[in-house]
């Protein structure tokens, strides 16, 4: 095969809708000889999709490296070379760092990768970098956590060392609220738990394109509210706002801070997804960073604010170290319907007909609650809808018009 080729591969564990839409992207890049590393099998790709793969590797589990190594180098034997190993699900970016490593891989490797995935490692990288993080300690014992409150006080927030998103994320606002935490998460010497002060103030997030270790592009977001209090009350219908403006005032001021921070931790060339919050006197707080794209939708989010497929932007850059994109023409919001009661199946959607009236025209996608459904697992809710406007007041004011007019009930 010809040099200018890129031989990449795809870690797609199963094929969801998000997966399929990657590599459809991937395979729409016609210097590109696609493989897919898989849990399942080949043909349970669509037939359309199939054709356009030049291979496939199927293992059992995604998150051991050894079946990475093993399936990269299946690859190296018959195309002579690998040029890249991607997969986006923050589960995995340590395991596609080893494998990178192991097989010679260009890309990020293991220690980085440990950087942005141990969130105790991440924490102390950043302050030894002189950047602004909530102070944090991983603690193995109540004794520990007892010492940790004595200095920072309460509220605390307990965390997963290596969680996604904010699965796992607790609040201790008091002794007996701290212990129960520490059972919750089952806290060990070899179970260990992360620690940190709470943050007063509003929750964003930071979107960077990096090249080669610069960032070259970036967006920032709003949570509404945040995701800690999304998780504390499960009936909470939450949003995320992209505002017209792709750098607010607030945003771009802190704009040389997350490159700052993305410098210290090692990136190179990737779509970044940062947490971030402002206090209430304006300064602000590095949350927590990963690199590799945005969940919540964002994704779709993006694409629809700027008139481009933002998976395909991800492709291109991750492939061709490429990226290019319009202005931003448009403001966008995700509003996240979830069900009230403490049931397990959706019993009641109300009020979808009325909200539709109001602001269907400026819904581009969504997945509406059904009455039948089985609870959702996660935060995200029983539902979703993404709208777009020309303005962000217009869509603050359809975000709110959805979350204050949809009722979904379990029983």
């Amino acid at each position: 095969m010809s040099q200018s080729q890129h031989h990449v591969l795809f870690v797609a564990p199963y094929f969801g809708p998000n997966m399929l839409r990657c590599v459809d992207a991937l395979a729409a890049l016609d210097d590109v000889r696609l493989g897919i590393i898989s849990h399942e099998p080949a043909e349970r790709m669509p037939a359309a999709l199939r054709e356009r793969v030049d291979g496939h590797y199927q293992i059992a589990d995604s998150l051991d490296p050894q079946q990475l190594t093993a399936a990269c180098r299946a690859f190296q034997q018959e195309w002579g070379r690998v040029d890249r190993l991607l997969g986006y699900l923050e589960q995995m970016q340590v395991q596609l760092a080893i494998a990178r490593d192991r097989c010679g891989i260009p890309g990020m490797g293991e220690a980085v990768a440990r950087n942005f995935r141990e969130k105790n490692r991440m924490k102390a990288t950043l302050r030894d970098a002189g950047l602004p993080v909530a102070r944090q300690a991983l603690l193995t014992s109540l004794a520990e956590a007892e010492r940790f409150v004595a200095e920072v006080g309460y509220p605390i927030v307990l965390k997963p060392p290596a969680g996604v998103g904010s699965r796992g994320t607790l609040r201790a606002t008091n002794a007996e609220e701290l212990r129960a935490g520490l059972v919750s998460l089952l806290v060990t010497p070899s179970n260990p738990v992360q620690a940190e002060e709470f943050i007063q103030g509003s929750e964003h997030t930071f979107e960077t394109v990096s090249i080669g270790g610069d960032a070259v592009w970036s967006s920032s977001s709003y949570y509404l509210p945040r995701p800690l209090e999304v998780l504390e009350n499960p009936w909470i219908q939450y949003c995320v706002l992209l505002p017209r403006e792709r750098m607010e005032s607030h945003a771009a001021e802190f704009r040389p801070i997350n490159a700052a921070a993305l410098r210290a931790l090692g990136v190179d060339t990737a779509l970044s997804h940062m947490e971030w919050f402002i206090r209430p006197d304006g300064s602000p707080v590095i949350s927590e960073v990963g690199a590799r794209p945005p969940g919540v939708h964002l994704m779709p989010m993006m694409g629809y604010c700027h008139g481009v497929d933002m998976w395909a932007k991800w492709a291109n850059l991750m492939v061709r170290g490429e990226f290019t994109i319009p202005e931003r023409r448009y403001a966008c919001g995700a509003a996240f319907f979830r069900g009230q009661g403490r049931g397990q199946v959706v019993r009641e959607v109300t009020g979808l007909d009325a909200v539709n009236e109001r602001v269907g025209d400026l819904v581009v996608e969504s997945r509406l609650p059904t009455v039948g459904q089985y609870k959702a697992s996660g935060y995200e809710g029983e539902g979703y809808a993404i709208v777009r406007a020309e303005t962000t007041r217009e869509v603050v004011d359809a975000l709110r018009t959805m979350v204050q007019g949809v009722r979904v009930v379990l029983g």
